[in-house]
């Protein structure tokens, strides 16, 4: 039986917001899931949307399943903070969210309002919402 990791890796300066990533992934993922997460910039989350998904913009999140055990998140912490001024939220809230939207995403689930309700049941247990 294998154990849960998370193996955390930035790409850019400045701090990154206190969020429980390894306890969140766990709750949604499960004890047997090996995550990457990559925060990064506008500039890494554009080339890797354009090289994987043909999409042009700067994507906040993406999620890449490479195994029913086995994914990587990359989180665009640039696009999180111009999002969590727009919506009137704090840098950590919306840099949660995002990370529990790629989870689900790695999951399984797609956009609509059982992934939502999902979201926001998570975050709320863990005092992010």
């Amino acid at each position: 039986m294998r154990n849960a990791s998370l193996a955390i890796r930035k790409t850019m300066r400045g701090p990154l917001p206190r969020v429980p990533f390894e306890k969140l992934s766990k709750e949604i993922l499960g004890g047997q899931y090996e995550l990457s997460l990559v925060v990064c910039g506008d500039a890494l989350a554009r080339r890797m949307n354009e090289e994987y998904r043909k999409k042009t913009y700067r994507p906040n999140v993406l999620s890449f399943p490479l195994s029913t055990h086995e994914g990587e998140i990359f989180l665009n912490v640039q696009r999180a903070a111009r999002e969590a001024k727009k919506y009137g939220t704090t840098l950590r809230k919306r840099v949660a969210l995002l990370f529990v939207h790629g989870c689900f995403h790695l999951k399984g689930l797609t956009h609509g309002r059982a992934m939502e309700a999902k979201e926001r049941a998570i975050l709320s247990r863990f005092n992010l919402a």
